[in-house]
């Protein structure tokens, strides 16, 4: 009898003990410091609708609008130009869903320093840093020879619904809010837990009277996501 009921306590500290690595693995925690927002596991994609206008006022279309979509791929790593182990940061662009995808760049990102970070077109921009606070203020330029951007966060870990798709933690990174008599500069990306960038806003544009409507030249893009996965 005795070894009977040892062997019935042992199956049930050994089936508890299995309940609880269960439960760990299934509640692990996130990234550190929410590096989840930058989305940077392999195979992870990201498909967005985009929206391109290039304006100026003595060209035969003066408002040349494009629109077209644009896939972005996480891939596998590779030592960057600093000597450091990155991951290969691929786009493609296609006219429509009925069109092949295309390779347009392949561009290199990392998370270093307790920063987010995408080479593009061989410039390095800062796109997130961590811990993620609204007293944050970093320069996306940080490492180019670009002007300073300064850049902050906004609307911290709140849900989002774009195209249909519910995001339960947002937050946008404002860069750029200003306008005066001849220039309007509007500027800001936003992100998603496990998900990566699901919305850029980025407007340059040279204006009237401070009128945001009457365009004498400049660039508008709007990328807004419609799918992703791993």
């Amino acid at each position: 009898m005795i070894k009977i009921n040892t062997l019935l306590f042992l199956i049930v500290i050994l089936c508890l003990s299995l309940q609880s690595c269960k439960k760990d693995k299934g509640n692990a925690s996130p990234l550190p410091l929410n590096q989840h927002y930058f989305g940077l596991e392999e195979g992870r994609y990201v498909i967005y609708d985009v929206r391109e206008i290039n304006h100026d006022e003595n060209a035969v279309i003066e408002h040349d609008t494009l629109y077209y979509q644009l896939k972005t791929f996480i891939g596998d790593t590779v030592i960057d130009n600093e000597g450091r182990i990155a991951r290969k940061f691929f786009r493609y662009k296609r006219a429509d869903i009925f069109s092949p995808w295309a390779i347009t760049d392949l561009w290199t990102t990392i998370i270093h320093d307790n920063k987010a970070q995408l080479v593009e077109e061989n410039q390095r921009k800062v796109k997130l840093v961590f811990p993620i606070t609204s007293s944050k203020i970093w320069n996306t330029n940080q490492y180019n020879a670009y002007e300073n951007e300064e850049a902050y966060y906004d609307f911290i870990f709140q849900a989002k619904t774009i195209n249909g798709l519910f995001f339960d933690s947002t937050l946008r990174v404002e860069q750029a809010n200003d306008r005066n008599l001849i220039a309007y500069q509007r500027k800001y990306e936003d992100y998603a837990a496990n998900v990566g960038m699901i919305r850029k806003v980025y407007k340059d544009l040279n204006i009237m009277n401070f009128d945001t409507l009457t365009i004498k030249s400049g660039k508008e893009i709007v990328m807004e996501i419609i799918d992703y996965g791993n």
